[in-house]
């Protein structure tokens, strides 16, 4: 008996023949680069940079805001992050809907109460920089552009394109900030 056509490709198979796919990590990251290079005209080397990553972090990138205003924003969304999923509150944009089920409790969630000492540290913590940030709103009501307070919002928690911000946006996301690297003590270096 003879096998017409090609010969087969080695490899897992599924029950009806087709070859499974598996993706590794290095194929992913292969993807990554080559977008960030297409996109935003960078060398290999360069698209790798974890900053490229986000729009925040592409102001980082570009030198529109110091690397120690950059380590504050981190730190705040960090900060966020970590208050509303202790306290049980929405996330601005999850990153599926299974992120959706799991931080509502639906599925994979921690049953057990957080530590009452943690939850007290985090809720002072976070107090602390969103006071820092109503202070900034309070302090520059009456300068053109947004509120800091709302630009810090969107470039850090729901990742906003700033490309297209005007420059006194990007003003008083600076001012709002150097307010955080006052409240997290990053200034001193």
């Amino acid at each position: 008996m003879t096998v017409r056509g090609r010969k087969r490709k080695s490899g897992n198979r599924y029950p009806c023949g087709k070859r499974t796919r598996i993706e590794t990590e290095k194929d992913v990251m292969q993807t990554a680069i080559e977008a960030r290079q297409r996109h935003y005209g960078v060398t290999a080397k360069q698209a790798r940079d974890e900053r490229l990553g986000t729009a925040f972090g592409r102001l980082a990138w570009h030198g529109t805001i110091s690397t120690t205003q950059y380590e504050a924003g981190l730190e705040f969304g960090e900060l966020y992050r970590r208050h509303h999923m202790v306290l049980g509150l929405p996330l601005p944009s999850p990153r599926s809907v299974a992120g959706l089920l799991v931080s509502g409790g639906i599925f994979g969630g921690s049953s057990s109460e957080p530590d009452a000492a943690l939850v007290e540290r985090l809720r002072r913590r976070f107090d602390a920089a969103t006071d820092a940030l109503d202070q900034c709103d309070r302090d520059h009501r009456f300068s053109p552009g947004r509120r800091p307070a709302l630009l810090i919002y969107r470039a850090i928690c729901v990742d906003e394109d700033t490309t297209l911000w005007p420059a006194d946006d990007l003003g008083n996301l600076r001012v709002a900030l150097n307010a955080l690297v006052r409240v997290f003590r990053l200034d001193r270096q």
